[in-house]
């Protein structure tokens, strides 16, 4: 995507960059910018974020890590004729899924890797620093929109590839935005490492369909005072992240974040679960189902039923866009720490903020005000992914010495 030389252009690195999500957010991007098609569903597009400061579309510059070999081009091929994107975009925009494609490196760790945790680290984050340097980019944000891993045994286990790449955005400076249910910035390390690097980050897994309606639905009978006694789920998907999810523990992960909204909207959690089936024959297509029994007046007994089809893929690319101009315009402002404001997109959000999606929006407004008080490119506490970059490098150098850590 062509930007005007006169503005600073924005990296957005990532990681799963040649997945369905990721093939979505680069294609959408070229689509809108070139006029193709409108954004709908970001919110960034909105009224209410005009003057907040953020990055254009058109001076966002892909790139990522990826274990898989597939092109880009070729992806987008398999995603249109799923119905996933329209016809013709693909081959409309190609020429800038081949520019994004160019710019994927080897991912890892992958079956036989000999690196160590550090190098691996290591590796990463010199990527992300020569794709910084290369493109004269101002700064980057790392996204991580990868399929889901099981959660990490606990202390002394391997880290997961999630807080590898998590550890290697804080290294080369970059705020880091967690699109998935993996540990990534809430393993112990990186947390820790993420409170001192005095960058932005937000998280955890995307708010795209059932849990969406939960973050509604349940505000409304809390307000209404009706007993929600049950209330359980079904998700139907297939693609990667429903052979992902085809594993246990890598739905616990996932499940967590959707009875977390329960509980934070309706002060309890109900009976029931939500089960996660993978059926390969929908694709990218999911279907969600949820079957709540409440309590009303005098004890009666009542059902609310809902039903969610749609494609994860176009659900999930505009959050990716918004949280990534979102999270860049924090971090040229100066912000660092969690930004809770961005609770809006997750189904477990990083800091503090409320539960229900009409306060989250609020939130999220507000936020946006706030970005746009805190001025224009340059303002007061902007801050180059290029000098933080620099001041990461010899404070973990120095780290290294002293502690003989993965830093």
């Amino acid at each position: 995507m062509s930007a005007s030389l006169s503005r600073p252009r924005v990296g957005v690195w990532l990681i799963g960059a040649r997945g369905s999500v990721a093939t979505t957010v680069v294609t959408g991007c070229a689509a809108v910018t070139a006029g193709l098609h409108p954004p709908t569903g970001m919110v960034t597009e909105t009224p209410a974020f005009t003057d907040s400061g953020l990055p254009a579309l058109s001076d966002l510059v892909f790139g990522g890590h990826d274990t898989r070999d597939c092109p880009l081009p070729k992806r987008a091929e398999t995603l249109t004729a799923g119905g996933v994107l329209p016809p013709g975009v693909a081959t409309a925009v190609s020429a800038e899924l081949a520019i994004a494609d160019r710019e994927i490196r080897p991912g890892g760790p992958t079956p036989g890797d000999t690196r160590s945790e550090a190098e691996l680290i290591t590796a990463f984050a010199d990527d992300l620093r020569d794709f910084v340097r290369r493109h004269a980019l101002e700064r980057a944000v790392v996204v991580n929109v990868a399929s889901t891993e099981p959660a990490s045994q606990g202390p002394g286990a391997p880290l997961p590839a999630s807080a590898l790449y998590a550890l290697a955005a804080l290294r080369a400076g970059c705020p880091y935005i967690n699109f998935t249910p993996s540990e990534g910035m809430h393993h112990p390390v990186a947390a820790r490492e993420a409170g001192h690097s005095g960058l932005p980050y937000a998280g955890r897994d995307g708010k795209t369909g059932q849990t969406l309606l939960r973050a509604v639905l349940g505000p409304m009978f809390a307000q209404r005072a009706l007993r929600v006694r049950a209330w359980s789920g079904t998700n139907l998907l297939g693609g990667g992240d429903g052979a992902a999810l085809a594993d246990p523990a890598a739905a616990a992960a996932k499940n967590a974040g959707k009875e977390r909204v329960l509980a934070d909207t309706l002060g309890t959690v109900p009976e029931g679960e939500v089960h996660i089936d993978d059926v390969p024959a929908l694709g990218d297509w999911k279907t969600a189902w949820d079957h709540i029994a409440f309590d009303g007046f005098l004890g009666t007994r009542m059902i609310l039923q809902t039903t969610w089809q749609g494609c994860d893929s176009a659900l999930a690319a505009p959050l990716v866009l918004d949280l990534a101009r979102l999270t860049a315009r924090a971090h040229e402002a100066g912000l660092s720490g969690p930004l809770g404001a961005l609770g809006f997109y997750f189904k477990d959000p990083v800091g503090e903020g409320p539960a229900g999606l009409s306060e989250q929006y609020e939130e999220l407004v507000r936020f946006g005000q706030r970005l746009r008080r805190a001025g224009g490119e340059g303002g007061r506490g902007a801050r180059s992914v290029r000098d933080t970059g620099e001041r990461e490098t010899r404070k973990r150098e120095t780290g290294e010495r002293e502690t003989g850590g993965v830093l």
